[in-house]
């Protein structure tokens, strides 16, 4: 247990989101600090109120108590009335361990000089003030548990995209590193992906219209079972296949607003995504491509993606109706090749399944195939992620997205966690590294790469790609340079306001349901958007 003290909980989520990081799975308590004292100073009265505690107890140059297995700890956080200085200090109620710190970045190093100092911050610049107690915060939690995270105080999901933009702005490799180390004590070994990576995005998206241009996302929220650690919009196709006509027919509403809002405007690429948008009927799916190619323009469409990621929502009929209708690129997602454990999530489908419908895609001419994997899924080790790539690379798939495991609220591993709680999650640097080592004997370089919040190992996903086969959607939705349009229950459209740098978004309701019943209120939602209403 974690408990959380603020005066003022403007940067709160930035505060828990590294605390996460730290001590995933952790549970966190919240304190208000109220005020006493006319004109007293608000981080005064808030000591005043503090009953004295234990403090962690430490013996220069050697090793103190270990952390004791549920011990409690107080983050104490205060902004002082000027809005000029920040206070942030751990305050224990257990035992801690002290550590000596070798090679350490410089600038990480200085800030651990000050870690009993008030910070000097703006507190209402936003983005300087939450680096500044992002990275104090680090120091203190570094201090604390020994531990060096791969991406430093980096908490949210799009690390590339500093590197990208700073390439934009005409800075250097060295120049970005120096500022990602600096800035967020990232490891070496991150940042040079992040740099290699925004290269290589910057090149693939040269051709992108962002001015006028815009990319079309659509949700079929239908899977064939959901996955124990699934948390997206997602509903057991069995009890929809009656009424997946009345989800079609408000989606077509949708989809005849947004071709004629968008009229004019060139779409680049289109991803049909879920779900499990192969879990309807051949008839549905026929349904479904017949009405996308037949209201909008895609003589400028590169690419048309879609997810066929259960190899039990897959028959040969439904291959021939996506080819008919120009899909060019398909996944099919595995996400483990070992057995027990595609039994154990829930995925219904066998080993020999992913291999027998990778090859029948083949037969059927995609030339542009990807698959899904996951690290850290429930009982994995070394050898099992080996094993997995191992059977991948003999499939030869034309791309690759590596997932490390991410535990959401609304996943069942977590919802049920006390039925799962024997099950061992390991997640490591090496086997990210094995990953990564399989993709490039295949001829793939990372293209793609985001994070999650509470990600075991806090690593990332990278997507790789043999050169021609990147999927330009995904670059999109992570760099945030394209109006992007969702379409269906669960999805979130993104307006990018050109030369602001600005974006507004708008989401519709997850619940299948209440999509149906309100799809008028989603219409509406997205014409204030666009401001034609």
């Amino acid at each position: 247990m974690i408990k959380i003290r603020l005066n003022d909980m403007s940067y709160e989520q930035d505060i828990r989101e590294l605390l996460m990081a730290f001590y995933p799975g952790e549970m966190f308590e919240y304190e208000m600090a109220e005020e006493k004292g006319a004109g007293q100073d608000k981080a005064e009265a808030f000591e005043a109120q503090l009953v004295p505690q234990e403090k962690c107890s430490r013996l220069p140059g050697q090793a103190g108590r270990k952390e004791e297995d549920g011990a409690i700890f107080v983050l104490e956080g205060m902004v002082r009335e000027d809005r000029k200085s920040f206070s942030l200090r751990i305050i224990s109620c257990g035992s801690c361990e002290f550590h000596v710190f070798g090679s350490l970045p410089k600038a990480l190093k200085e800030e651990m000089k000050h870690l009993e100092e008030p910070l000097m911050v703006e507190y209402d610049e936003r983005t300087d003030a939450k680096n500044k107690i992002k990275r104090r915060l680090y120091a203190l939690l570094l201090e604390r548990t020994g531990k060096m995270l791969p991406w430093g105080s980096l908490t949210g999901i799009r690390p590339t995209k500093i590197a990208l933009t700073r390439l934009y702005q005409g800075m250097t490799d060295d120049e970005i590193a120096r500022f990602m180390k600096n800035s967020y004590y990232a490891s070496d070994e991150k940042i040079a992906l992040s740099i290699d990576i925004a290269k290589r995005e910057k090149s693939l998206l040269e051709k992108i219209d962002y001015q006028r241009g815009y990319s079309l996302y659509i949700g079929i929220p239908f899977c064939p079972t959901t996955c124990l650690y699934c948390s997206f919009t997602s509903y057991p196709i069995d009890q929809w296949k009656e009424r997946t006509d009345l989800y079609l027919d408000a989606l077509f509403r949708e989809l005849d607003y947004v071709a004629m809002e968008r009229q004019g405007c060139p779409m680049d690429t289109v991803y049909i995504g879920g779900g499990t948008p192969t879990s309807l009927s051949q008839e549905g799916l026929e349904r479904l491509l017949e009405k996308v190619k037949g209201t909008f323009d895609f003589s400028g469409v590169s690419e048309f993606t879609v997810e066929a990621g259960r190899p039990d929502s897959i028959t040969r009929e439904k291959l021939k109706v996506l080819k008919h209708y120009g899909v060019t690129r398909i996944s099919i997602n595995p996400q483990t090749m070992k057995q027990e454990t595609l039994d154990l999530i829930g995925r219904r489908h066998t080993v020999e399944d992913v291999k027998e419908k990778f090859m029948m895609a083949r037969e059927e001419g995609f030339d542009n195939i990807n698959m899904d994997l996951i690290i850290g899924l429930p009982q994995e080790e070394m050898e099992d992620v080996r094993l997995t790539m191992e059977a991948v690379q003999a499939l030869g798939p034309d791309s690759l997205t590596v997932h490390s495991l991410a535990i959401k609220r609304a996943a069942r591993l977590n919802i049920m966690k006390e039925a799962y709680k024997d099950l061992k999650i390991t997640n490591t640097q090496e086997m990210i590294d094995l990953t990564a080592s399989y993709a490039r004997t295949m001829g793939m370089n990372p293209y793609y790469l985001y994070r999650q919040k509470n990600m075991a190992g806090n690593f990332e996903n990278v997507g790789y790609a043999r050169p021609g086969k990147e999927c330009i959607y995904n670059i999109l939705i992570m760099e945030e340079q394209q109006t992007i349009i969702g379409c269906g229950a669960g999805t979130t459209t993104k307006r990018v306001i050109p030369g602001e740098n600005r974006i507004e978004r708008v989401e519709n309701v997850k619940n299948v349901e209440q999509y149906i019943e309100r799809v008028e209120e989603m219409l509406e939602r997205k014409k204030q958007l666009f401001g034609t209403i």
